[in-house]
């Protein structure tokens, strides 16, 4: 269609001639209202950024002489938002003298990817970076599709009501092995 019947024809619609591919061989154009196809686009972009997933960057931060409680309680949280989606960044800080027993801090590093090798994968390999060590894991790929959704949404009613919780009830302490022991 010629542009002057197009032109024409849009006014004598009370619509907009609105060009859709200019980089096509003829240009394309549509008879539509313009306001309308702004308003559906930035519906399309709202939609799209909904489904859009943010992967944030979580820290554990370990010291040389960190012992192995705290490890296991740090490397449980890691395990934890790995599943979630989130990579996470173990980083070990030297100071003063540590510098130079830098292998402890090698061999937590290497002990956490041990521990992790089930639901992550090493995207940065240990390393220095001033008086840090640290390395940066990322959720393994078969671990993300069994991931839970986000949130509820309007179109999936709640199925099951929520649960009363019962009181806690508090367990008897396990009596000591030797009397004279004291921790």
């Amino acid at each position: 269609m010629d542009t002057r019947d197009a032109v024409q024809e849009a006014r004598r619609r009370g619509v907009d001639l609105v060009e859709i591919a200019p980089n096509a061989q003829p240009p394309v154009c549509k008879i539509i209202d313009y306001g309308k196809f702004l308003y559906e686009q930035k519906k399309k972009a709202h939609e799209a950024k909904k489904k859009q997933v943010t992967v944030q960057v979580k820290e554990i931060k370990f010291r040389p002489g960190t012992d192995e409680h705290d490890y296991s309680y740090r490397m449980k949280h890691a395990r934890e938002w790995l599943s979630e989606g989130d990579k996470v960044r173990a980083a070990i800080a030297f100071r003063g003298r540590e510098m130079t027993h830098r292998e402890l801090g090698a061999k937590i590093l290497a002990k956490l990817t041990a521990d992790l090798t089930d639901v992550a994968e090493v995207e940065v390999s240990p390393k220095m970076e001033g008086y840090q060590m640290f390395t940066i894991f990322v959720p393994k790929k078969a671990k993300l599709e069994k991931k839970k959704p986000a949130g509820h949404t309007t179109d999936q009613p709640n199925s099951e009501p929520e649960k009363k919780r019962e009181p806690r009830t508090e367990k008897p302490l396990a009596p000591a092995k030797d009397p004279d022991e004291i921790f």
